[in-house]
């Protein structure tokens, strides 16, 4: 069993690879340490995608996201630079990440970062009744 933090994104073949579809996941654990006092600072972080080739593993992107616990990071910092290894490891036609980090000295953090594959249109919304 591995219990140590990797930097290492594995990924697998998407199984729909015709189809344009969402994958989100949801990190409430995230957390990482403020780079001006070292206190923790905790985060929910959502991933959402449509992936083209590839998709992320989730053992691998758990044991990722661990590799931030001991880091001093600006949220803002730390949140493009996850999306930049996402995107990185996966080539994705769409990839959002919104971190929303709990409250410290009174104020809440949430950033959001998008990538968007070069070429790739969103599909139009369907509206039910």
């Amino acid at each position: 069993m591995t219990t140590e933090p990797c930097k290492d994104l594995e990924t697998f073949d998407n199984p729909g690879v015709g189809r344009d579809y969402t994958i989100r996941i949801d990190i409430p654990e995230f957390t990482c340490l403020c780079p001006k006092t070292g206190q923790p600072d905790f985060a929910t972080l959502t991933l959402e995608y449509v992936p083209d080739r590839l998709c992320v593993e989730l053992k691998s992107l758990k044991l990722y996201m661990w590799t931030f616990r001991e880091r001093g990071a600006f949220h803002e910092a730390v949140t493009h630079e996850i999306l930049d290894h996402i995107v990185a490891a996966t080539c994705p036609r769409f990839m959002r990440i919104r971190a929303n980090f709990n409250v410290r000295g009174g104020i809440y953090t949430a950033v959001i970062a998008d990538f968007k594959k070069p070429g790739w249109q969103a599909p139009e919304a369907v509206t039910l009744p």
